[in-house]
């Protein structure tokens, strides 16, 4: 449901918004099939809100500002809950939080929180739901509902392998009635598997977790459930009765209920921090924002609640959420935005790239307004139109991409066509049979010239600073440059003739080409842009024949029994260097004085170096140097970088922003791990060094 209306009449606006509100409600708690980002309901729930603060007349006890949820599908019996199961308030940016922090001093009766100690959680973005054991035993679970009535899901919840059905007796006396309120989720790694398998299968795919997650518990057959593979953690207790004085559960603290459901057998994140103060408080939630991709589960904010639990029950609450405690939601990955147009790019080899122009919209940390579309398939498969509102999705350094049209109802405008000629030189584009790929064949575009120089200099090739891709199409468009060799004939009184290059711009550029020629062979290998032959391959076939000539004059048979490379890629080879236009422009690199000889390590000598058999696998990134820089220096040092964690491994660099699932691995293969700020102490002694 989407209304484009917006009445001037504050009336009119808040009865379009409850009523938009409500509909977004019920698809997304009862069916659990959002048909908008969860970045533009709580832009719906801001402005009601607004709307009502600047006109309380307005203000209704049925409005979705005073509610939790949804109400009951009725597939279930339902559960009335001894507590009401509510929500939390929101806050977007530190002025919000501040705010809160006011009003929940205020509600204490104190000028001031520095003093008390405060829960900071991730808010899992999967289903709330509610355990309940007696005397230890497992004996029902439901949903939240509408926050005071939920649905009886107990026999789906049972297959849940991280739900005891016992409660661990270590962590007896148990309360007579203990009810756990936590979040059912699905694991990214699980959720990744769980996509696969069903597409081996020829069986739908989901859209993501939380959605699976949410579908996974409305089975009405529990084996089905069972299939999916669910966790859950525990994050608060909703309910006690019949406490033992000094047992585990006669908790004053969050802290200490949380550590007694952890003794019970109950999971809870390890990722939780009990902080002082509220600069704590900002200070963890921005550390959970930065590591919000490896986590191994999604989350959609940070949760901040005040740790004592008599002070909770001070600060009271609101019809809909305790004061107590706050979400402060985090950049959203997923908007809606109007689809503008489809163009088309044309990168080095030609392919054709679709890629969609939006109305700006701020998601995933930053304003978007170009998104991927990968390639004509992709287009037809989301069905994306010019015209139309679609769905954008950015995660951290992602490239953004379309998900799909926001749910297409009426009238929509016309299928967009993919174009038959290039776009930049009006020459075909063709695609090839077998290939989901479409290239414009005419090896003179000039879109492809541009992007092969910009390959040519960039920073896993050449090199070159200050050569970036406006810098080429200046050199271009003056007709200073056609192909790669022209770059080493370039002269700075040239150069200050362009527009934006200046005496020093000029001179520094030169200076940088000239710099290049240093570089060795592998490098200008990756540069030359050969299909299939990226640093890894290129270092292969550098340290196998050492020199240029030696490359080109390598038979298919020769080429194909390099180690890494087999016959595809040295076919590949083959072809570029049969090309004669790539042969002339190879002789006047040559005659330029590249490349720089490859440095080579004599097998007498590497196995004296530090790292000489030992195998290192970096993730994230180390101050100082590239990925392609950090292997290159544990090679330089005897050793073997790899991008994969095995049994071989002999330890692991940890980066800033590592890969999860490579942390995960060598934990559980017993890897050893070390710090970026020792990695120059690894190359040098080949040593791990100790922790402090």
């Amino acid at each position: 449901m989407i209304l484009d209306a917006l009445p001037a009449e504050p009336e009119l606006r808040v009865a379009q918004l409850r009523e938009l509100i409500r509909y977004h409600n019920e698809r997304y708690h009862r069916d659990d099939q959002p048909e908008i980002p969860d970045a533009d309901f709580d832009a719906l729930v801001n402005e009601l809100r607004r709307l009502e603060a600047e006109h309380p007349d307005l203000v209704s006890a049925d409005s979705p500002t005073q509610s939790v949820g949804a109400e009951p599908t009725g597939l279930f019996e339902p559960v009335r809950h001894r507590i009401k199961m509510m929500s939390l308030d929101n806050a977007f940016d530190d002025e919000e939080i501040i705010a809160w922090a006011d009003r929940l001093a205020r509600a204490l009766g104190r000028e001031q929180i520095d003093d008390l100690w405060f829960s900071v959680e991730p808010k899992v973005d999967g289903v709330a739901v509610s355990v309940t054991y007696e005397h230890g035993v497992f004996v029902q679970a439901s949903t939240r509902g509408d926050g005071t009535t939920g649905e009886n899901i107990t026999a789906n919840v049972a297959t849940i392998a991280d739900i005891p059905h016992h409660l661990n007796p270590a962590a007896a006396p148990f309360p007579a009635i203990l009810e756990v309120r936590g979040e059912v989720y699905l694991p990214t790694a699980a959720f990744a598997e769980m996509n696969e398998r069903q597409r081996q299968q020829g069986a739908k795919t989901f859209v993501n977790p939380r959605n699976a997650a949410a579908g996974s518990l409305r089975q009405k057959d529990p084996s089905i459930t069972a299939t999916r593979p669910l966790s859950y953690w525990g994050y608060q207790i909703g309910f006690l009765e019949g406490v033992e004085p000094g047992s585990l559960f006669d908790a004053s603290t969050h802290a200490q209920t949380l550590k007694a459901l952890s003794a019970a057998g109950i999971p809870v994140s390890s990722e939780i921090s009990v902080v002082q103060g509220l600069d704590a408080v900002l200070t963890h939630s921005y550390e959970l924002e930065t590591r919000r991709h490896d986590l191994g589960f999604d989350i959609d904010g940070v949760v901040i609640k005040l740790d004592d639990l008599a002070l909770r029950d001070q600060a009271g609450q609101t019809s809909r959420a305790p004061r107590w405690a706050i979400a402060r939601k985090l950049p959203p990955e997923e908007r809606s935005t109007l689809l503008k147009a489809i163009e088309v790019s044309i990168g080095r080899t030609g392919r054709a790239t679709p890629y969609a122009v939006l109305e700006p919209v701020f998601v995933g940390g930053s304003t978007v307004e170009f998104a991927t579309l990968h390639n004509q398939d992709q287009v037809t498969a989301k069905d994306v139109r010019p015209g139309e509102q679609v769905i954008v999705h950015k995660a951290g350094d992602v490239i953004p991409e379309i998900v799909g049209p926001v749910s297409p109802s009426g009238k929509r405008p016309p299928v967009w066509i993919f174009p038959a000629a290039c776009p930049t030189c009006d020459g075909p584009l063709v695609r090839l049979d077998g290939e989901s790929d479409t290239y414009c064949v005419n090896l003179d575009c000039p879109a492809q010239r541009i992007q092969r120089l910009c390959h040519f200099a960039s920073r896993s090739a050449l090199d070159i600073e200050g050569l970036g891709e406006k810098n080429v199409e200046r050199l271009v468009e003056a007709n200073l440059i056609a192909d790669v060799a022209d770059l080493f004939d370039l002269r700075a009184e040239q150069l200050v003739e362009l527009e934006g290059l200046g005496d020093l711009s000029a001179s520094n550029l030169v200076s940088s080409i000239l710099s290049a020629k240093k570089q060795p062979l592998s490098r200008l290998l990756v540069g030359l842009g050969i299909r299939h032959v990226g640093p890894t391959t290129a270092r292969d076939l550098a340290r196998a024949f050492l020199t240029l000539d030696g490359i080109r004059a390598a038979s298919l048979d020769e080429l194909a029994a390099v180690e890494g490379v087999g016959p595809v890629i040295a076919e590949s080879v083959r072809r570029f260097f049969a090309n004669q236009s790539n042969e002339i422009v190879l002789n006047r690199l040559s005659q330029a004085g590249l490349p720089a000889p490859e440095q080579v390590l004599q097998v007498s000598d590497a196995e004296t170096l530090p790292l000489a058999g030992k195998t290192v696998v970096v993730t994230g990134a180390v101050e100082g140097f590239t990925r392609d820089g950090a292997n290159e220096a544990i090679e330089r040092a005897g050793g073997k970088a790899t991008g994969s964690v095995s049994a071989k491994t002999y330890c692991v660099v940890i980066g800033e922003a590592p890969g999860a699932s490579k942390v995960t691995k060598a934990e559980t293969l017993g890897i050893p791990m070390v710090g970026a700020d020792v990695f120059a102490e690894l190359l040098a002694t080949g040593v791990i060094p100790s922790a402090p």
